[in-house]
């Protein structure tokens, strides 16, 4: 899971950004200011913003707002020492999806964390797309090529969903194992690759693109 923590306190931002990475497993961009934060939300993909709610330049709960403005919808957590109702409710309309007092336990953050990547914040997809010569339906879960039907085990077509959602760019192990078999999952990056493998026999196999290292990414 790709995480961006914006926290301008030096100490709790170096300690949330090493038990992200120790205890959760996750990649953490760290910054310290919400202009940052919301400069590097446009840039790249995550899975879960984490905004602290006083930051220079610009607080959390504007760049909340500026983000939904934008129509930003992936999954955003709030964190303030506030705890009046009135702040709660203030976080929450400016679109946040969740929000953590502090001081609070990492266990709990972590928790949340993995509720809120749980949720789907995606749009709501076309039945099928296309791609090339092939076309993929969602109801069925089918894949075809001049109108012959290519059956698909479900994490098959789960993988090339996901890629092809997001076609293009490159996919990490890490993120198709926790967005396909969950992260908590008692499996290797082994069972990506050969799931990977098993789909590449059902296709031209130089879609779905290896890159050394990291990760797969599909190219039409």
């Amino acid at each position: 899971m790709n995480i961006l923590l914006a926290e301008d306190d030096t100490r709790l931002g170096q300690l949330i950004t090493h038990m992200l990475k120790k205890k959760g497993g996750f990649r953490v961009d760290w910054v310290e200011n919400g202009a940052d934060a919301y400069d590097y939300t446009l840039a790249a993909h995550y899975d879960v913003l984490i905004l602290d709610w006083m930051m220079p330049e610009k607080d959390g709960v504007t760049v909340c707002r500026e983000l939904r403005s934008q129509g930003y919808s992936g999954p955003i957590l709030m964190l303030t020492a506030k705890d009046a109702v009135q702040d709660r409710v203030e976080g929450l309309d400016a679109g946040a999806d969740d929000y953590l007092v502090k001081p609070f336990e990492m266990d709990e953050l972590l928790a949340r964390l993995r509720a809120l990547s749980r949720r789907n914040f995606a749009p709501i997809q076309e039945e099928s797309i296309s791609f090339g010569q092939y076309t993929l339906n969602r109801t069925s879960r089918t894949l075809s090529v001049n109108e012959t039907e290519i059956q698909l085990t479900p994490r098959e077509f789960q993988l090339l969903d996901l890629l092809l959602q997001n076609k293009g760019q490159v996919l990490t192990r890490e993120i198709l194992l926790d967005r396909i078999w969950g992260y908590e999952a008692d499996v290797s990056y082994k069972i990506v690759d050969a799931t990977v493998k098993l789909l590449r026999r059902k296709m031209d196999p130089d879609l779905i693109q290896s890159i050394r290292g990291v990760g797969y990414k599909l190219e039409t």
